[in-house]
């Protein structure tokens, strides 16, 4: 069991907790929630001993292993993604590789007066190795890499292939083929698609050891957590079952305070005008001097403390044509790997359509063909009449000016709107008080989305594309963005992770099934005309490939 007891930790006049408790018990899942800022990365911290309480107790037993997935991987070798992967996987990786360099040594001839010490030290090592499981280890480090989706043949490639978002997976590979006593995991779901996040929930319903996790991803968080921890204003309150249930609770809890905050407000009301209208009666001094004992002694309640939420209501984009786009007779191969072949699809307006398919499958591929990023190899794009085309992906991230702020961004980019309206619009994408003076070069990744969606609602176009809208963006910003895009009376074509962006906004479904080589051929693409819940309920698969 990990504690922690009387914690307080501040940063200069940043409180981010005072003298609270909390606790992680052996096998236990939980889930760790509070706002940016909060101090969430800061408790794992301190219960991997980066940092230090600045008063308090952190408990962890000795022997306790702690396995700790973060965004910031740092540096990796260059060698193959198995070898990276059964390298950092702590104790069994280091003997792993130490054997390796120990059958060297026994074959290297020029080592031969080394022959008795190497041998024993083989044999020391090899005990060990085996003792904890250690031929198993590439199998098990395959199959983990292959659940974070990577193929066979991925797997022995050189590390310097990969990109960011796949160096990632390998950085939650490694952590979860060690196999630690206690796994902390800040955002896993943020670089996977929902193949590999359907297998990470499996993973980690069936892991041993604890499990305390952060993760933007609802449907994760109710599927894999029977405990929430909320940092509420430098408290760590617990609530017990899963994520909906902690909504439902914390709701109940606060309308309860409210009500009680309420009631006494309007008791102390009562009782202050009563010393006030009686406090000069000398008949009435000793009533007087009783209630205002009994308020000095009263212990008030506190309101509610209230997440804001700013409502911004989106314009309505023009009317487009009626055939908004048409994909023709489309192929598109890269090199051998065929991605498309003699491919025809009509879009309408009003439609949403998600775009599903495993990781590989052409999903970004055939939006970019879309926007005309891409040129098919054969066949024919076209886009109707009055289309106005809104595209956001990964890459739009890379068009806002970094020496501008949040504030200065946005207005340069509707420079006749008023202050007011673009400052209302940045608080509903949760850019508050001095947050709009952010230069945009400091920006995570989430805030930058965030940033671009907003410009692209404000004067919204009548075809929205979509690639992976939700990478990084919280449970909150989501929510609204869901809410905000229901009404919208455009076109849709999105691809996304998020089953609750997916259940929310869909209406219909492509699923692209391009095969995997000569074992398994390539199928159509499977159109549904209906949206993803129903496609769900009708195939049993939340994912291509994958079912419930």
């Amino acid at each position: 069991m990990i504690t922690l007891t009387n914690i307080s930790k501040s940063y200069g006049r940043q409180i981010l907790f005072v003298e609270t408790s909390a606790q992680l018990n052996p096998g236990e899942k939980v889930g760790l929630v509070g706002p940016n800022g909060a101090g969430k990365t800061t408790l794992f911290r301190l219960i991997t001993g980066e940092e230090e309480p600045d008063e308090g107790v952190v408990s962890v037993p000795k022997r306790t292993t702690i396995g700790y997935f973060r965004q910031d991987i740092g540096e990796m070798s260059g060698g193959t993604v198995l070898d990276e992967t059964i390298a950092g996987s702590g104790r069994l990786g280091e003997l792993h590789h130490e054997l390796a360099e120990l059958e060297h040594a026994l074959a290297d001839p020029e080592r031969a007066h080394e022959m008795e010490a190497v041998l024993e030290r083989y044999s020391h090592v090899q005990d060990e190795y085996q003792s904890h499981g250690g031929y198993e280890l590439e199998a098990r480090a395959r199959e983990i890499l292959g659940g974070l989706g990577f193929a066979q043949d991925q797997m022995d490639r050189d590390m310097g292939e990969l990109s960011g978002g796949w160096k990632i997976r390998v950085g939650m590979a490694r952590v979860l083929l060690g196999r630690p006593d206690v796994l902390l995991m800040d955002e896993p779901t943020n670089h996977l698609d929902i193949e590999s996040i359907l297998w990470l929930e499996q993973f980690i319903r069936g892991y041993p050891g604890a499990v305390l996790l952060t993760c933007h991803d609802k449907d994760f968080m109710n599927r894999v957590v029977s405990r929430i921890v909320d940092i509420d204003a430098g408290e760590f309150v617990s609530y017990t079952g899963n994520y909906d249930n902690f909504v439902h609770q914390s709701t109940l809890k606060a309308a309860n305070q409210e009500a009680a905050y309420a009631r006494q407000q309007a008791m102390l009301a009562k009782e202050r005008r009563f010393v006030e209208r009686f406090r000069a009666q000398v008949a009435k001094a000793a009533q007087v001097q009783s209630r205002v004992k009994m308020l000095d002694k009263l212990d008030l309640v506190e309101p509610p403390r209230r997440r804001r939420v700013v409502e911004f209501q989106f314009r309505q984009p023009p009317r487009s044509g009626d055939d908004v786009a048409e994909l023709k007779g489309v192929g598109k191969a890269y090199g051998p790997r065929v991605i498309y072949q003699d491919f025809s699809l009509m879009i309408r307006r009003g439609e949403r359509w998600c775009v599903m398919g495993r990781n590989g499958a052409g999903k970004s591929t055939l939006l970019k063909m879309v926007v005309g990023a891409v040129e098919p190899d054969a066949g024919t794009v076209r886009l109707g009449a009055s289309l106005k085309v809104g595209y956001f992906a990964q890459q739009s991230l890379d068009l806002l000016d970094p020496k501008l702020t949040v504030l200065d961004q946005i207005q340069e980019t509707f420079p006749v709107a008023a202050q007011a309206t673009l400052r209302n619009l940045l608080g509903a994408f949760h850019f508050s008080g001095h947050d709009v003076d952010k230069p945009v070069r400091v920006l995570s990744g989430g805030e930058k989305s965030r940033l671009v969606l907003a410009q692209m609602l404000y004067d919204p176009p009548n075809f929205l594309i979509l690639d992976e809208p939700t990478n990084h963006l919280d449970l909150e910003t989501k929510e609204m963005l869901v809410e905000a895009l229901k009404d919208f009376e455009g076109t849709m074509l999105f691809v996304s992770h998020d089953r609750t962006f997916l259940r929310g906004l869909s209406n219909r479904v492509l699923e692209l099934r391009p095969g995997d080589g000569a074992d398994v051929p390539m199928e159509p693409p499977l159109v549904y005309d209906g949206s993803y819940a129903e496609f769900v309920v009708r195939t049993g698969g939340e994912a291509a490939g994958v079912h419930r």
